[in-house]
């Protein structure tokens, strides 16, 4: 476990330091902007030095690269190259050289948690940080501890031979935040392979690779609060799961294993109870529209993506007519009087996060006369992964007060539209109402970062909470 301790962040004398407590940026040199450090990523050249090659890296060799020309830093695990982006850092060199040769997680938290570092440095990834087994004195084969390790004799000769790499686990802390890393060592792991379980006093995160379950079961050492956030980032097979401590102490451990704790067998049918968030929608975007009803109209629709990989989706998909799933009450908190007397509604959706949107959309075309504008701005992968594409763009000809803009993240040669992720640049060109006066709705859903990101960005172009709703994906 790497407990990293709380330090000021930026330093009483930093640049980013100002009178206020606020941050300031510091200018960049020209030709160093986002968009030309972006430029630079998509060049091709090598920005590690390792001409590709990805290392596991021990606390002795993050040491030795503590320099400007030569700086690498951890965040959650993971050693990134950052000499190359030091003069393209808004924030100056100085912030980045304080974490330099070291773990920089709690330095980066308390400042730019919103931040897709992910996605910004990938390209000077050097690799993981080598784990180290934290054993006591008195160590036993009874008292295994929470090292994030599996035990060799938990690996089956069968699992070595024919089986996927077994996973392996860590955990770091700040005052606030406890993060459970899970390193599955694929990348095929989507949201929908990994299933969360808190209850009392025990945390159970299984996730399922294949034709295996990896399950991390402890009875936690302190108190936890009831809501908790899962990102998984694919291109690295990491699962990050995020739990929010009920007081700000420091934690000497994870907690006790439980039952078939850090373990990694083949999946059995044991009859785990699911439960999963879906947002009920539509059964089309063009209100005219109408299927046949069963009598008394019990007809509700859900539009999920299903992950060959996954956990839940696959035996979704298998069900047949006649077979039962249990539904709960709805949930949520978006009050249809915010639509009342709207003039501008924008609604920013991330892959599934279109969901919600789309009563939004149905009702308020249909039963809001004040409107004049509704435009969306769906962000995928790929063009394959657009939902609904041919009903939006059907009803954009339809309807002009409607508009829809699809931003790809990793689109074909042949893609003519924007590419990205959500930025200051694409809101701003975005987000344009028809005058001052105009009562304005943001409506945005999708994956963790894309939400935190986009709200602090909603933020800082001037929206008002009140102007703002965003849903949970």
């Amino acid at each position: 476990m790497l407990n990293v301790p709380s330090q000021s962040f930026p330093g009483p004398s930093s640049q980013q330091r100002v009178a206020s407590g606020g941050r300031s940026k510091v200018p960049l040199k020209q030709g160093r902007s986002l968009m030309d450090w972006i430029r630079l990523t998509k060049s091709g050249k090598d920005l590690t030095g390792l001409k590709g090659r990805l290392i596991e890296v021990t606390e002795e060799e993050l040491k030795k690269h503590n320099k400007k020309d030569d700086c690498w830093i951890c965040i959650r695990g993971f050693v990134y190259n950052v000499s190359p982006y030091m003069e393209y850092h808004p924030g100056g060199e100085d912030e980045l050289m304080r974490a330099a040769g070291s773990d920089g997680t709690d330095l980066f938290d308390q400042v730019h948690r919103w931040v897709n570092y992910e996605s910004m440095l990938k390209e000077c990834l050097v690799g993981r940080m080598a784990m180290k087994p934290a054993l006591p004195k008195d160590y036993h084969e009874e008292k295994k501890v929470l090292n994030g390790m599996l035990p060799q004799s938990q690996v089956t000769d069968t699992l070595a031979k024919e089986g996927p790499s077994s996973p392996s686990y860590d955990w770091f802390q700040t005052d606030s935040l406890v993060t459970i890393v899970i390193y599955t060592k694929q990348k095929d792991i989507n949201l929908d392979s990994v299933i969360v379980d808190h209850r009392d006093d025990s945390f159970r995160a299984e996730t399922v690779i294949k034709d295996y379950s990896y399950l991390v079961h402890v009875a936690l050492s302190h108190e936890i609060q009831e809501d908790f956030s899962v990102l998984v980032v694919e291109n690295v097979g990491k699962i990050e799961i995020v739990l929010k401590k009920k007081e700000n102490t420091s934690w000497k451990c994870l907690g006790h294993p439980q039952e078939n704790h850090n373990s990694f067998i083949p999946k059995k049918d044991t009859g785990t109870e699911i439960v999963k968030p879906y947002t009920p929608v539509c059964d089309s975007l063009f209100s005219e529209f109408k299927e046949p009803v069963l009598p008394n109209n019990i007809y509700i629709y859900f539009l999920i993506k299903i992950y060959p990989a996954g956990f839940f989706t696959p035996e979704l998909d298998q069900l047949q007519i006649g077979d039962y799933v249990s539904v709960s009450n709805p949930e949520g908190n978006f009050i249809i009087s915010q639509l009342q007397e709207l003039e501008d509604l924008f609604l920013l959706a991330a892959g599934t996060g279109f969901t919600p949107m789309v009563k939004v959309l149905n009702y308020a075309l249909t039963n809001i006369p004040s409107l004049r504008k509704v435009k969306l701005m769906f962000f995928n992968k790929t063009e394959d992964d657009i939902i609904w594409r041919s009903q939006l763009e059907k009803l954009a000809f339809k309807d002009k007060r409607f508009e829809v803009e699809f931003v790809l993240s990793a689109p074909t040669s042949e893609w003519s539209g924007k590419q990205g992720y959500i930025s200051p640049a694409l809101l701003s060109e975005f987000l344009k109402r028809r005058s001052d006066t105009s009562k304005v709705l943001i409506c945005l859903c999708g994956p963790t970062p894309f939400t935190e990101q986009g709200m602090k960005m909603l933020h800082d172009l001037n929206f008002s909470k009140d102007e703002i709703h965003s849903f949970t994906a």
